[in-house]
């Protein structure tokens, strides 16, 4: 019974850690198995069946989102990360339309290029798209006709917006100016089920609207350390979210900016499962237990 009992806790160490001394360790309880073939059989079917358990068992709570937000007071959630507007870069590509009394007068400043930038559907891969904007320069300008370049770099959507209104107004009547991002794009990477470039039609973009684009997570997705890349002029920066908590919502990172990337870790077990010799080889040593078990019960 004292060597049933180190058989059995060693398995289930070996099971917990789910690292590659697996096939080992299976192999050691093997040879323990056909050694002491007076162990009861009853028992050694339940070391088996314990051990296999072990392989397919994923705890509720590395799944389930925002666990504790019952919890948290609702004054805090209302306190949470508020959302600040993009800053216009070089590179950037905008979609400005300025509206007039004369709609052909409008039409002749409206005229933009196509520009390729990289996007992609609710569940395709990445596709180069053609996008009509006007393109901000290395300088941070934008040339439009009638008007000139206008220096835009620096400045949020709201700011942009009523600049172009003012260098308008003397040229046109009252003009009316909409002006947004044509390539606010996030990148979703990993354990998500559609992995892609996402181009959207808003400013306003959270890591939950990221991953509901991506069709959420997989199972095999590490919800616990979802990495956020953000290129901040120039620089490179990274923050760690947890989905499983409400502490989420005051990230400054919750909200994503353009271009940032969303990556999902696979857990262990995907790690595990990825080799897949050394999953045969488990389902192979598993079948030859429950043979042997078969035959000590048959012949006692």
């Amino acid at each position: 019974m004292i060597k049933f009992a180190a058989v059995l806790k060693s398995i289930m160490e070996v099971m917990k850690r789910n690292s590659k001394r697996v096939q080992d360790q299976l192999l050691l309880t093997l040879f323990i198995m056909i050694k002491n073939f007076i162990l009861k059989p009853r028992l050694a079917i339940y070391l088996l069946i314990t051990c296999l358990a072990f392989t397919s068992c994923v705890s509720n709570k590395k799944i389930a989102y925002f666990q504790d937000i019952q919890t948290i007071n609702q004054a805090k959630l209302e306190n949470a990360a508020t959302f600040t507007e993009p800053i216009i870069q070089p590179d950037d590509i905008l979609s400005i339309n300025i509206f007039t009394l004369n709609p052909q007068s409008g039409a002749i400043v409206n005229q933009a290029a196509s520009n390729t930038v990289l996007g992609g559907g609710a569940a395709t891969a990445v596709a180069a798209q053609q996008v009509s904007g006007f393109l901000v320069d290395r300088n941070g300008d934008v040339e439009l006709s009638l008007i000139g370049k206008v220096k835009l770099a620096g400045m949020t959507t709201y700011q942009a917006r009523e600049l172009i209104r003012d260098k308008a107004s003397a040229v046109y009547k009252e003009p009316n100016v909409q002006l947004r991002f044509a390539n606010f794009k996030v990148s979703v990477l990993g354990e998500v089920n559609a992995p892609s470039a996402y181009t959207l039609p808003n400013e306003k973009v959270t890591v939950l609207d990221a991953l509901s684009l991506a069709g959420d997570l997989t199972i095999y997705g590490r919800r616990e350390n979802i990495l956020i890349v953000r290129d901040n002029n120039g620089k490179k920066e990274f923050a760690r979210l947890d989905l499983n908590s409400s502490k989420i919502f005051d990230s400054p990172y919750y909200y994503l900016r353009q271009n940032d990337v969303v990556y999902v870790e696979p857990n262990k077990r995907k790690v595990s499962a990825s080799n897949s010799a050394q999953v045969q080889t488990i389902s192979v040593i598993a079948s030859v237990l429950s043979v042997i078990v078969v035959a000590i019960t048959s012949f006692r």
